[in-house]
C-alpha cells in the first residue's frame, strides 16, 4: 500500500512576534529574503517638545504577518528581531486572507464625523458597515471618533475608527 502524503495547504498568513519596536525592520528585512509580508502602519503624528512629524506607525504592535508555506516556517527566525510565532490553541495562528484584506481597506477608510456612542466598558458589539463589517469584539473606549475595540477573531486589541452607523 502506498504511503499517504500530506496535501500542503499553499502559503497562508501567519503572524510572527517581534521584539518591541522592531516590527518595520522585521518586514523590510524579511522583504529582502524574498517573503511575502504585510506589517499594517497607522499615520499619526508625533510631538516633541520642539516640533511636530508624521511618521508610520505599527497598527499592531509586535506582530508582522507573513505569507508563506508551512514547511519554509522557520526561515523567518534568521531575521534578528523576530521572536516567535504566535500560536492558537496550540498551532500556529493562521490569518485568513479576507482578514488581511479587511485591515487593508480599514486603513484606507478615513474617519468622517466625531460620534459619541452610549455603550459600557466591556459590552459586546457588532460592527455593521466598513472594514470589519460582521466582525463582534467588545467595547473599550472611544476617543473623538475612534473607538477602541477587541476583537475577538484577531485576538487583539485594535483601535477601530468608526462612524454612528458602524455600530
Amino acid at each position: 500500500m502506498p504511503a499517504l502524503k500530506k496535501k500542503s495547504k499553499g502559503p497562508q498568513w501567519f503572524v510572527i512576534y517581534t521584539k518591541s519596536r522592531n516590527e518595520k525592520k522585521v518586514a523590510e528585512r524579511l522583504t529582502d529574503m524574498g517573503f511575502e509580508i504585510y506589517c499594517p502602519l497607522v499615520k499619526t503624528v508625533k510631538q516633541w517638545s520642539d516640533r511636530k512629524k508624521k511618521v508610520e506607525e505599527p497598527l499592531l504592535r509586535s506582530y508582522v504577518f507573513v505569507f508563506i508555506e508551512e514547511h519554509l516556517r522557520e526561515g523567518v527566525f534568521e531575521v534578528p528581531g523576530v521572536v516567535r510565532y504566535l500560536y492558537w490553541l496550540g498551532k500556529p495562528a493562521v490569518v485568513k486572507q479576507e482578514e488581511i484584506d479587511a485591515m487593508k481597506k480599514f486603513l484606507r477608510e478615513i474617519p468622517t464625523e466625531n460620534v459619541k456612542l452610549d455603550f459600557e466598558k466591556y459590552d459586546e458589539v457588532e460592527v455593521k458597515s466598513g472594514a470589519f463589517a460582521g466582525q463582534t469584539g467588545r467595547y473599550l473606549y472611544q476617543n473623538g471618533n475612534e473607538v477602541v475595540l477587541q476583537l475577538e477573531s484577531l485576538g487583539t486589541v485594535v483601535k477601530v475608527s468608526v462612524g454612528v452607523e458602524s455600530l
